[in-house]
């Protein structure tokens, strides 16, 4: 495994409660909100849940970028919520639903808060991409690498929206 072609890593602080982080990232409809997903469920540990893409609601520049991809369909499995700490789930990076790709091993996305000086440190992680067909890798990874960049910047719009 290769660091470099395996793992992105994003970070950002965000002046918002620690509190006020946590629920953005883990409450499936305010994630949604930021994200542009449209999710069935609540996240909860081991649960499996289906989403839909659907345009951000807190940036109109990114909205339209996402609008080619609205109503495509995904799941994200969650795997540990651990409450004011770690969020995780896994998923099928650039797919649709798993039935496109059963046997195919997905990611992980984490989540992790810390206290940082000014706010929040928020770290997302993704890893697990030199799993990922060789055929899809690259494009998957760089595609995922620009998009948790746009991400970083939609939540901190939100929570700066919220207040």
């Amino acid at each position: 495994m290769n660091d470099e072609t395996d793992k992105i890593r994003k970070q950002i602080v965000l002046r918002a409660p620690r509190k006020r982080v946590w629920e953005a990232i883990t409450d499936a409809k305010q994630f949604g909100t930021w994200f542009g997903v449209e999710f069935d469920d609540a996240f909860v540990a081991g649960r499996r849940v289906h989403g839909r893409v659907v345009p951000t609601a807190v940036d109109p520049e990114v909205a339209k970028s996402q609008e080619p991809y609205a109503g495509l369909e995904f799941d994200v499995v969650v795997e540990r919520v651990e409450p004011m700490d770690h969020f995780s789930f896994r998923w099928h990076p650039g797919s649709s639903t798993d039935a496109d790709r059963p046997d195919e091993e997905m990611t992980q996305v984490m989540f992790e808060l810390a206290d940082a000086e000014d706010g929040v440190l928020l770290t997302i992680t993704e890893s697990g991409f030199d799993r990922v067909p060789l055929e899809r890798r690259a494009k998957a990874f760089a595609d995922n690498d620009g998009g948790w960049t746009a991400q970083t910047e939609l939540i901190k719009k939100f929570l700066q929206d919220a207040s």
